[in-house]
């Protein structure tokens, strides 16, 4: 993994679609031929005004990881108060429309300075590793993610952050390839702590049937499939 170059993701380059379909870069980013079914003119109209303000606000809102000039990861992050009024729940994804995604009018809205929280916590929504099928081992499962997760635990105690949450759930592949969620495993090696448990709730159906296969599988416990971990990192304890 040498020659990656790890960073909170620049105002030149916004990422305002996911990794889903591939790497990114400047070449290919206004062309995204995955996913057709998705209004894409509309959620680029939306996303880059409103990646522009939180970069501009806050510093960051994503750390990247980049192979030359292609983003091959990336862990976005927002602060957990803004992700409340935003869309409620923490619910932050840049391809989704409403409720799912962010409101179209969220950067009308006033976005309080660091300063002036009261929480000064962040979330991280998703983080998201691509697996060319050219050589799908190329970026994963080298510790990329851990990377990603520590410098942004570098930059957010730099930056004044008190602590960093996020969603968590037992070590099922399927979880991570279609949400972009770590396992709980993974927060706890970095220093995280399990603050509160509950069930999923848009977890139901199909998926939750895939889910509970795939744990069984790992060896979890199918009741397990739907566990959802809140973890936490205190950054102003050490």
């Amino acid at each position: 993994m040498d020659g990656l170059i790890i960073e909170p993701m620049r105002q030149d380059f916004l990422l305002w679609r996911c990794l889903h379909g591939g790497s990114l870069s400047a070449a290919n980013i206004d062309d995204p031929a995955p996913h057709p079914e998705i209004d894409w003119p509309s959620i680029r109209a939306r996303n880059l005004p409103l990646l522009r303000k939180l970069v501009r606000t806050y510093g960051a809102c994503a750390i990247v990881a980049r192979d030359g000039t292609e983003v091959v990861a990336m862990l976005r992050f927002y602060p957990k108060a803004l992700c409340s009024f935003g869309v409620g729940g923490a619910a932050f994804c840049l391809q989704q429309p409403h409720p799912a995604g962010p409101a179209d009018d969220l950067v009308g809205r006033d976005f309080p300075s660091l300063q002036e929280l009261a929480e000064k916590t962040l979330f991280v929504h998703c983080l998201l590793i691509v697996s060319p099928t050219d050589e799908p081992a190329r970026y994963r499962r080298k510790g990329l993610a851990t990377r990603l997760a520590r410098e942004l635990v570098l930059w957010a105690r730099k930056e004044g952050w008190q602590a960093i949450e996020a969603n968590a759930y037992e070590e099922i592949p399927l979880l991570y390839d279609i949400a972009g969620v770590a396992g709980k495993r993974f927060w706890e090696k970095l220093g995280f702590s399990v603050v509160a448990t509950d069930t999923e709730p848009g977890m139901s159906g199909e998926i939750l049937e895939t889910v509970r296969r795939e744990a069984i599988a790992a060896g979890i416990p199918a009741e397990k499939a739907a566990t959802r971990y809140r973890m936490r990192l205190e950054l102003t304890a050490r």
